[in-house]
């Protein structure tokens, strides 16, 4: 199993950054997939209102799955750190301890879900006939959210050791078992909504136990009783890390679901539309998410190991990267964009027109911005492995003013593409923060690395 994890310490900053980047672009190309197939399946075979009932529990829905990840992806830089330090009994007790905090939180989070949907729904201003729908689908997804998290630690903890691998394969099994069991729930057993529901929550179960079978298979990863005992001094740094990342998730998330009020203002076919681009939203910033997990582990694990110097290099070759790839991004999504939006949408000619014309003219403002998204991952994990979450968290905020502002304002003034700035301008805003802080961080850096560090090399 050694094989699987990676140093990246040593070697070119750039391709190693390329080589652990790829295969997690690859799952999470999987991982939209299985997601860009339950919109598929829900918006040609059950219409544009179970369509619009999904795109209505997107931001509820992702603001619980957002809370999950920041908190692994919190526990993930401390366990890259520890790594590269080669401090490997620290790192046990952190992974032990990281687990009994995600066994809480995500039992807290799935209880205090269920009693927030419908006040939540209802605040939102939510259409009721597609309410029912919407509230059974979240229903759902929010028992099981112990899965979701369990997947996300175990997918984390591999990545901070340099495994990008195994999470890979997990998505690959997971996304094909999600699309069998799509097909199957909402178009043969006719669950509807509920089926595309509960085939996502199988499908992750599935990928987490995939994990949890190569964590289990690697050497200095093998706990003993001793690293599940709580200690003050770990649990809150573990904390430190993760709640500023949640939270930051969470601010964002609210301020999606204040654009997503005004945009149940607009009615049914304009929310499908919203929805279908939503969906492919992902897919565009597939590499940029890969890339920063990319820079979570690669600082960490140098700042781990006392190597300054690598930390400067990296980021501006991962900034050169992901600059490439957001064009590249951009120009297929405009050039073949309405061929896939056609796969989202159907109705009555005249809803599956207006629907299209909502979806492809937002996925064509996303796209020409790309590049400012992909400077946002990269700068934000970069600020993350060094072991400040904080920032990240207050561009977080950012995020939420220059979003819910926009989106309030704007469509006053100019209509419907008030709505698809929103995202712009948060992006924008988050950029601002982070760019700035980067600079002022690592000009704290130390100029040259670390003794220990060079005895090491």
């Amino acid at each position: 199993m050694a094989n699987r994890t990676k140093n990246m310490t040593q070697g070119k900053p750039g391709s190693l950054i390329l080589t652990f980047a790829l295969p997690l672009m690859a799952g999470n190309v999987f991982q939209q997939l299985y997601t860009v197939v339950d919109t598929m399946v829900v918006g040609k075979y059950l219409g544009v209102s179970a369509l619009a009932a999904l795109g209505a529990a997107d931001w509820l829905n992702w603001m619980m799955l957002g809370i999950i990840q920041g908190f692994a992806q919190g526990f993930g830089i401390l366990m890259a750190q520890e790594f590269g330090a080669e401090k490997y009994d620290r790192l046990r007790k952190v992974v032990g301890i990281a687990g009994i905090l995600s066994v809480f939180f995500s039992l807290v989070l799935a209880a205090g879900g269920q009693l927030a949907i419908r006040p939540v729904l209802a605040l939102l201003q939510t259409p009721e006939d597609i309410l029912g729908d919407t509230q059974l689908y979240l229903r759902i997804m929010f028992m099981g959210l112990p899965v979701v998290m369990a997947y996300n630690l175990f997918a984390c903890i591999l990545r901070s050791l340099g495994d990008g691998k195994t999470p890979l394969q997990a998505m690959i099994v997971a996304s094909v078992t999600n699309i069998v069991l799509d097909l199957l729930f909402v178009m043969v057993f006719h669950w509807g909504i509920a089926g595309a529901a509960v085939a996502t929550l199988i499908a992750q179960l599935i990928s987490g136990l995939y994990c949890l079978h190569y964590i289990r298979r690697i050497e200095l990863l093998k706990l003993s009783s001793q690293d599940f005992r709580l200690e003050s001094r770990l649990c809150g740094k573990l904390l430190w890390l993760g709640f500023p990342m949640a939270f930051q998730n969470c601010i964002i998330a609210v301020g999606g679901m204040i654009i997503q009020s005004v945009v149940n203002g607009f009615g049914v076919v304009f929310i499908a539309g919203y929805t279908a681009t939503n969906k492919l939203y992902g897919i565009l910033e597939i590499a940029a998410t890969s890339y920063g997990y990319a820079m979570i582990t690669y600082v960490g694990q140098n700042l781990g190991a006392g190597k300054s110097r690598r930390i400067r290099q990296g980021m501006r070759a991962a900034v050169r990267i992901a600059l490439v790839t957001s064009v590249v991004i951009a120009a297929f999504t405009l050039s073949f964009g309405k061929v896939i939006l056609g796969g989202f949408i159907s109705g009555t000619p005249q809803e599956a027109e207006a629907a299209m014309a909502v979806a492809y003219r937002y996925l064509a403002i996303m796209s020409v911005c790309l590049p400012i998204l992909y400077i946002l991952h990269v700068t934000r994990s970069a600020i993350q492995g060094m072991g400040n979450t904080v920032l990240p968290m207050v561009s977080g905020i950012a995020e939420f003013v220059m979003r819910t502002t926009t989106a309030l304002i704007l469509p006053l003034m100019i209509g419907e593409t008030g709505i698809y700035l929103a995202e712009i301008a948060a992006w924008a805003g988050a950029d601002v923060v982070l760019v700035s802080s980067y600079l002022v961080m690592a000009g704290r850096l130390p100029k040259e690395d670390s003794a220990e560090s060079l005895q090491a090399g």
